[in-house]
């Protein structure tokens, strides 16, 4: 999987003056273009969309300064239909406009060629199975939130309290199939999984019982599930688990992400500092 990946990566770097076609790059790392996106930005720390925009900012920045073609014509070559959103661009990333660099030989940032290379680290192993589930509805209450990658999500946490305690009762009651009992279900999340871009997150169940009218139902599909578990610390453990999955355990396994819910359940131990915790990511065979 990481050599297709660096693959993909040539084939960006040769197309930077030109289109980057995400759905080519992810046909060169024989992959989704959905899984590519979400792959990139688990091992790079930012969207697939930012690190082409960045290394275009960078060929641009050496171009301006190198003075031979016109800052039209840079803008031009590097996807900016106008001199205008090449300046704001340009300014956002180097903290300066490219006709002031120009005059005055500034310093820029550069975001470097990325490589994806395996480290091995110790020898603990995930513990997951994988599970085919029959088409299936969560049932419960939601709620559009930012996604925060590291620490606690406050928008979660104040929505969470915000439902009444008999309310929540009467929705684990429901729960009649796994993943048993009350559910962190995260759906529509925004392709580049940037921080700060927003998600649906639904507290609820997963039951084949009639849904109460004053809730929110989300209807799945039959499908395969990768289903992880950990233990630890809050919210580091869970956090922690939804990286390595994407850092460790795709590359290393004949899966890719698919479209659907994230779900995720949480046994929490009595002062909340610990949890015992289950995710189940969509999946799918990789073929390539």
């Amino acid at each position: 999987m990481l050599e297709r990946l660096n693959q993909a990566m040539e084939y960006i770097e040769r197309h930077l003056d030109g289109t980057v076609e995400v759905t080519e790059a992810a046909r060169v790392a024989a992959t989704s273009e959905y899984h590519l996106r979400r792959m990139f930005s688990a091992l790079a720390g930012m969207p697939l969309s930012e690190y082409v925009r960045r290394r275009r900012l960078t060929l641009a920045g050496a171009e301006v300064l190198e003075g031979r073609d016109t800052l039209l014509e840079i803008a031009v070559r590097h996807g900016y239909g106008s001199g205008e959103a090449f300046a704001r661009a340009f300014r956002a990333m180097h903290g300066i406009g490219p006709g002031e660099a120009r005059r005055t030989g500034a310093t820029l940032s550069s975001q470097s060629r990325m490589t994806f290379r395996l480290t091995i680290e110790g020898s603990s192993d995930m513990r997951y199975r994988v599970v085919d589930k029959q088409a299936f509805t969560v049932v419960g209450r939601k709620a559009r939130v930012p996604l925060v990658h590291s620490g606690p999500n406050r928008a979660i946490i104040d929505f969470v309290r915000g439902i009444a305690p008999e309310d929540l009762e009467r929705l684990e009651k429901l729960s009649d199939q796994e993943p048993q009992g009350m559910l962190a279900v995260c759906d529509d999340l925004d392709p580049s999984r940037a921080e700060g871009t927003e998600l649906d997150y639904y507290q609820g169940v997963i039951t084949s019982a009639d849904a109460p009218a004053d809730t929110d139902v989300l209807p799945v599909p039959a499908g395969t599930w990768a289903v992880f578990a950990t233990s630890g610390p809050a919210p580091e453990a869970v956090q922690n688990l939804w990286r390595d999955v994407f850092t460790e355990w795709f590359p290393s396994n004949p899966y890719r992400s698919r479209p659907g819910p994230e779900i995720l359940r949480m046994h929490p131990s009595p002062d909340r500092a610990e949890v015992d915790a289950e995710l189940w990511l969509p999946v799918e065979r990789d073929l390539g």
